[in-house]
């Protein structure tokens, strides 16, 4: 008789804290990649970053799991694959959990606006992080850097390394449905140009680009054309094929020292890997971005270029901030504002460094951004 009553104060217990738990979420979800957040969080923040497979993506989680821990707060990051339906469903995974702030860094702006919008009817503030949601009032705050810096970053480069004329341009650019591709394009073509229309650089890999040159400012429109030729879509395979294609095409004389647009790091890799491959290229400068650990290792092995570094440090932090003062009922800092196509969105960018053989140990080691030890051959 003891034992049937031990037994049943235990099912009892198990079917009430089973009540408790369903009481504390909606409908069941599958397991999503994250960071569980221990009890008594103290930071009411849900983080949806747009995937695992760039090693840029990783920086960030690791940066916001090291800020967030220092300053006592917990947090649970998820990942949604370059899928918007995951994006959305894990917008939806954290809204049930009670979150106050979510920091979204958008696989897609046009199709994360239903995700901003989800978190926005639930009384969510919304910080739009690194990349802008487009095409919805839903957005609170962007966090980025200045985009449009980092295109102008990476084509003055290109014009610093230049001398003559006639010298062979290859452009390459983000994934059109990244808001921020065409901001890094627009910032290239605004010191590019210039270059092209007095004859120092001849585009070689898109028609769209060369019907265009002598327009010093672009639509989006217009910008979208090019981007059509030249995307990457952010993918490391399809750059190499669209370098190799480019390069397949073009005649010996539209090779020799050769200048290349790459949008970020991951891409110049694979696009100066194609070019290192061709027999008929003789020279090449290729740019990047992220500063990720394979391209800063490629940079002082005189593989790649240059970098910009955006350090992922400020990035978050000040995303954090801009939740902190959410959750404290203040606005946060805004010194520029970035329009979505339906609102202007209050937005402090942050500053960009030129990374190069020359200053890669000052600008990325002493800054203790990478730990020397990452890497081989620095002097």
């Amino acid at each position: 008789m003891k034992r049937f009553k031990f037994l049943f104060t235990l099912a009892s217990v198990l079917i009430i804290a089973s009540m408790v738990l369903g009481a504390c979420t909606t409908a069941p979800q599958e397991p999503v990649d994250s960071e569980q957040p221990p009890a008594g969080e103290e930071l009411a923040v849900g983080i949806v970053l747009p995937t695992k497979d760039e090693p840029r993506w990783i920086q960030d989680e690791t940066r916001f799991k090291d800020a967030l821990t220092q300053q006592g707060y917990s947090v649970e990051i998820l990942f949604s694959q370059g899928d918007p339906a995951r994006e959305k469903q894990n917008v939806e995974t954290l809204i049930s959990k009670g979150i106050k702030v979510l920091i979204i860094c958008p696989h897609d702006g046009t199709a994360a606006a239903a995700a901003a919008e989800a978190a926005r009817d639930a009384g969510v503030k919304v910080v739009s992080y690194d990349r802008l949601i487009l095409d919805t009032d839903a957005v609170d705050y962007y966090v980025t850097f200045d985009s449009v810096a980092v295109g102008e970053a990476q084509a003055q480069y290109l014009v610093d390394n230049a001398s003559g004329t006639g010298l062979p341009l290859y452009l390459y650019a983000g994934a059109s449905s990244d808001n921020n591709a065409f901001l890094f394009f627009e910032g290239a073509w605004n010191v590019l140009q210039p270059k092209i229309a007095d004859g120092t650089f001849v585009i070689k890999n898109s028609a769209e680009a060369v019907a265009l040159q002598d327009k010093a400012t672009l639509t989006r429109d217009e910008m979208g054309r090019i981007l059509g030729q030249v995307t990457t879509n952010w993918d490391f395979n399809v750059a190499k094929g669209l370098a190799e294609a480019n390069l397949t095409a073009a005649a010996a004389e539209d090779k020799g020292e050769v200048f290349i647009l790459a949008p970020n790091d991951g891409t110049a890799r694979a696009i100066a890997d194609a070019f290192a491959a061709d027999t008929d290229v003789t020279k090449y400068y290729v740019t990047g971005q992220d500063a990720e650990k394979a391209s800063v290792q490629y940079i002082i092995d005189g593989l790649q270029s240059m970098t910009v570094l955006k350090d992922v440090r400020t990035l978050v932090a000040d995303a954090i901030a801009a939740a902190v003062a959410f959750l404290d009922g203040r606005t946060p800092e805004e010194t520029a504002t970035y329009n979505n196509n339906v609102i202007d969105v209050p937005a402090k960018p942050s500053a960009v460094v030129t990374v190069t053989q020359d200053n890669v140990k000052a600008t990325v080691i002493d800054s203790g951004y990478y730990p020397a030890s990452d890497f081989t051959g620095l002097e």
